[in-house]
């Protein structure tokens, strides 16, 4: 009884808070606009801008569309591509559950060690079942980035998918001593508590 006026007080008290300006990775509120990266790209030929020519794989899989140059471009050959590019390759491609290639494109970002690479690396492992994984990836973000409130908002809802929602709602209190209020973050993390489901970006 006390643990859930405990989980009503803490979800319902930011409610009455003002929201506070976007912690880093916060703003991500929306799901990822769908491209040609997903509607188009999901092919066995694709653009390899080394070869300056179009490779054919076995298998289809997902490229990234580059529209300088109006073509699909394999996944594990776009590292030319400016980083926000690929980042927003990655999450429509991880929406799409197309986490195999999410996990290509994520190879293909210029800084391995930034927390956002890490966040949606813990994403992808979480989708794929792999959960320890992911909170190794989740605690990596948070400790270069301890504002990160994104990946403290996937962390908590892995935590919900393990049936631990203490420590996702200590996650959801450090979301809003974060500044993170009223953000997607704090949004999403506070329905899968209530709710027990998570989402898919």
């Amino acid at each position: 009884m006390l643990r859930t006026l405990i989980l009503t007080t803490a979800i319902a008290l930011p409610l009455a808070l003002p929201t506070s300006s976007f912690a880093a990775g916060g703003n991500d509120n929306a799901k990822p606009k769908k491209t040609e990266t997903t509607q188009n790209c999901l092919q066995a030929r694709q653009w390899d801008p080394d070869k300056k020519a179009y490779v054919r794989f076995s298998q289809p899989v997902n490229g990234v569309w580059d529209a300088t140059i109006g073509k699909c471009v394999r996944p594990d050959k776009t590292s030319y591509l400016d980083a926000d590019e690929l980042y927003k390759a990655v999450r429509e491609l991880a929406y799409a559950g197309r986490y195999n290639e999410a996990n290509t494109v994520l190879d293909q970002m210029p800084d391995q060690a930034e927390d956002r690479v890490l966040t949606y690396r813990g994403f992808t492992a979480r989708k794929t079942g792999q959960l320890e994984l992911a909170n190794v990836y989740y605690q990596q973000a948070i400790d270069a980035n301890p504002d990160n409130i994104l990946a403290r908002s996937y962390m908590g809802q892995g935590k919900v998918v393990e049936g631990d929602k203490v420590a996702a709602l200590t996650q959801l209190r450090e979301i809003q001593a974060r500044g993170g209020a009223g953000t997607w973050a704090e949004q999403s993390l506070r329905d899968a508590i209530e709710s027990g489901t998570t989402y898919n970006y």
